[in-house]
């Protein structure tokens, strides 16, 4: 993970509060600094919240839910990949993508390349002990063979732990990006990253990000960055910076609370009893700019009922609405972001 070598620097490997990645951004580098969803980065994190889950409790929800249905053999090997802590073999993820879906990231894990993975299993093998490096060690040896079985596990864990709670999961990462989107827009890239998380500032050009044992400086002009929520590892950040990839900060995702799995229905229920049934449709359809008429649809009443609503929701803080030529186009604020992650 060397791209460069920042100097004066506490010893890698070493936990130390100096510790920190320098993604390096151009003045005008907005334009390079962009969103995406990783399935598999949400699974292998699942993994680790199933092996250490008294410190994940907003997942606990989650784990109730998941326990009893996980297939053990594919759990026990994508256990072993991943780990509890620490490195995450970069062939489990693809790059991530606004775009990104869990089949097309299963797909890019069954085609991964073998010398790579190789390498991967190596940095893992100096990493473990015991049983875990045995294993590790045999599919060092036989990389393909290894793939075949971990993609086979992946679909495997992935039915029974995540795709029962993917559009709950999905909801919460789009609405975080978002969210941060309309802040770089507003407030730029410095605003935006000084919000993502404790550990992460901006500062003489560079989004700054504290790790616990490890240094580095990236420059990112060129390539650029990208910006990846995470509703399972919500308890910290993690980067991505060993070429190919491209630069990736992976951060926790806002609104996730010990209920975000609960469904759509009861979603609009506790907004309903809030705000009123027809206001909360309206709310929970402007993810998306959205026209009167289509949210009057959405919510199933009249545009002039629709209309009288955005007003109060306007008034509130919780919709913004724009014109675009002959339409007005409505959008939920940070503010009403805000409240429906709430509800999650």
């Amino acid at each position: 993970m060397d791209r460069n070598t920042v100097a004066d620097r506490p010893a890698e490997g070493v936990e130390h509060p100096e510790h920190r990645v320098e993604f390096e951004l151009s003045p005008g580098d907005i334009q390079s600094v962009r969103f995406g969803i990783s399935p598999g980065h949400e699974l292998a994190h699942a993994v680790r919240v199933l092996l250490r889950p008294e410190q994940h409790p907003l997942q606990w929800g989650w784990l109730r839910e998941v326990r009893g249905r996980l297939p053990r053999d594919s759990f026990e090997l994508l256990a072993a990949v991943v780990g509890e802590d620490g490195y995450l073999p970069d062939f489990l993820t693809a790059a991530p993508r606004w775009d990104m879906t869990p089949g097309s990231e299963l797909e890019a894990l069954r085609s991964a390349p073998l010398e790579p993975m190789r390498v991967d299993f190596g940095k893992m093998v100096l990493r473990s002990t015991g049983s875990r490096r045995r294993a590790l060690r045999e599919m060092q040896d036989r990389p393909a063979r290894a793939r075949t079985m971990i993609a086979a596990a992946w679909q495997d864990v992935w039915d029974a732990a995540i795709a029962p709670v993917w559009p709950q999961l999905e909801r919460l990462l789009r609405a975080d990006i978002a969210v941060r989107s309309r802040t770089i827009a507003a407030s730029g890239i410095s605003g935006m990253a000084d919000d993502l998380h404790p550990n992460v500032s901006w500062g003489a050009g560079a989004v700054r990000v504290r790790l616990r044992k490890h240094s580095e400086q990236v420059d990112c002009r060129g390539s650029g960055l990208v910006l990846v929520p995470s509703v399972m590892s919500s308890w910290g950040c993690m980067v991505l910076t060993e070429p190919p990839a491209q630069p990736t900060l992976f951060y926790p995702a806002r609104g996730v609370t010990a209920g975000w799995t609960r469904s759509a229905t009861e979603t609009a229920d506790a907004l309903g009893a809030l705000l009123g049934f027809a206001r909360s449709a309206i709310l929970l359809a402007a993810s998306d700019a959205r026209t009167t008429s289509q949210l009057a649809q959405d919510a199933g009443i009249a545009v002039s009922t629709a209309s009288h609503h955005l007003t109060v929701l306007r008034a509130a803080g919780l919709i913004a609405s724009e014109r675009a030529g002959a339409r007005m186009l409505h959008l939920r604020t940070p503010l009403g972001e805000a409240m429906v992650g709430a509800a999650l």
